[in-house]
Formats: structure tokens, sequence, C-alpha cells
């Protein structure tokens, strides 16, 4: 049994305390770990992958970019422990107040509940306040949504962890490399239709949740290997909340059975779309 110094309240003998100090990382593109100093809401579900890295002496690396967008940019970071463990992943950061270029609009807004009266309305006039707000409300609710989609066991990156406006999730690999989106695949008819099913079903277990993408198209599918995975989801809406909710379902419908048709699957997006109400109600 020990015992704190100055104190008589035993210390539990498994409880070890590492009080060795590190110095920053020399390299401008390493910073340690951020795993500890988000809120432990903010960091990915349980049970989590066993390739997560939540070791206190892991250093973050800047690999480049992956893909550049209006609203935010996608780097590949490591995050690993010397002699250790290392794991890639991919980070989503929202552009700040002096590159950002938010498109969304309040169409998918509607039916979100604010927190902050004044953060809203700073959001709404787009001050460089509000416009900081923006970014984190865009990030919070991608992040929320990819805990949602991940504890329903929906085929969506796993998510890492939340840091204000940046958001860690797992990379979408196959083979080492980064996996491409649908619209750049040219699958046979036999994986052109389970692509589809897998899709199918996918949408099925948001509807039943509640949940629309808004955004849905063949860019924002990935194919790893012979598995579809639904990404980019900061404007999903609620079916129900939401006003136009049915509107962005059907419009999910149409891009995703447009492509498809491109491909020479005869998919019918009307169908689909009454196949994902009947599911959900």
């Amino acid at each position: 049994m020990y015992f704190l110094e100055d104190s008589t309240d035993p210390v539990d003998p498994d409880f070890v305390v590492d009080f060795t100090p590190y110095d920053d990382p020399d390299d401008a593109t390493q910073r340690w770990t951020t795993w500890w100093s988000v809120e432990p809401l903010c960091r990915g579900p349980e049970p989590r992958p066993a390739w997560v890295v939540t070791d206190r002496g892991a250093v973050d690396t800047e690999l480049g970019v992956l893909k550049t967008g209006k609203e935010a940019d996608v780097h590949l970071l490591e995050r690993a422990v010397r002699d250790g463990p290392a794991v890639v992943m991919a980070a989503k950061r929202y552009r700040d107040t002096g590159h950002r270029d938010f498109h969304r609009n309040a169409a998918y807004t509607e039916g979100r509940r604010g927190k902050d009266g004044r953060e809203a309305r700073a959001a709404a006039k787009g001050s460089a306040f509000g416009r900081a707000v923006a970014a984190g409300q865009w990030a919070g609710a991608e992040w929320t949504t990819l805990v949602r989609c991940w504890e329903a066991g929906l085929p969506v990156p796993y998510p890492v962890q939340l840091d204000g406006t940046e958001i860690l999730m797992e990379w979408v690999s196959h083979d080492g490399e980064t996996a491409p989106r649908l619209a750049q695949s040219r699958p046979a008819p036999d994986p052109l239709r389970d692509l589809f099913e897998q899709l199918r079903e996918a949408l099925a277990t948001m509807t039943q949740h509640g949940l629309v993408h808004g955004d849905l198209s063949a860019y924002n599918l990935l194919v790893a290997g012979d598995r579809l995975v639904v990404i980019d989801l900061p404007q999903t809406v609620d079916l129900v909340a939401n006003p136009q909710g049915f509107d962005f379902l059907l419009r999910d419908c149409a891009n995703v059975c447009r492509w498809f048709r491109s491909k020479g699957l005869e998919v019918d997006e009307h169908e689909l779309y009454a196949d994902l109400l009947a599911t959900a109600f």
C-alpha cells in the first residue's frame, strides 16, 4: 500500500501517474497527441477499435493533404508511439474565419436545436465570430452524426475524436491506398449491383433512425475493396423535424440512382424512395 506525500489516504498500487516531462516535438509537422486534451464525450464511442491509439506519449505527425473543399480540408495524420503502435487517420479541419466559404444554407439547419441564442444570431449575421461559430457547429454536427451512425452499425468511418473544428476519423483505405470514390470506380455488373444493395441497406438504416444524408452522390461514397462507405455527413438532416427532410431524401435517391443507371444498372429513384419510407414507418 502506498500513500501520497503529506496525506494519509492510501493510493491504489495499480494507479500510476506519469510525471515524466516531455519537450515539444522539434518538427513543425508534429504535436503531442490531443486525445487526452478533449472532453470524454468528444472521444469515439466504445467499444473502440483496437487500432485507436490512446497512449499519452503518442505523437501526431502530419503526412499531407488528402482532399480540399470549400468548407474543410482533409489531411492524413499519423498517431504513433515510439517503439509501439501507429495508425494513420483522416483529419477533417473546417477552415478558419479568414479562409472559409460556407455554402450550406438554412435549409439544412431547420429542425436543429441551437445551444446558444447569441451564437446562433452571430452565425446568421456572418460576422468573424459568427463564422467561427459556424465552423464549430458544422464540425459538431458531423461528429454527432458520425457517432450516431457508427453506433447504429452504418458503414461510416469510425469517429476517433473531435477537437474544436478538427475531426479525427478512420482513414478508409484499401491495399494501403486511400479508397476511391464511387464516382471514380468502374465496377463490373455483379459488383455494381452488390454496391447498390449495400447502399440501399445503409439508406434504410439511416431512414429508420430518422436521418437523411442531404448531399448524397457518388462523390461522397467510398469503395474500399468490395465495401461501400458513406462519408461527408455535416449536412445530415432529421427526416421529420426538418420541413424539407422528405425532399432531401428523394434528391439523395435521385442522385445515386442516376449514377448507377449511367453504369448500366436499371434502378429507379422513386422505387428506392418508396422502399425507404416503407422501412421507416
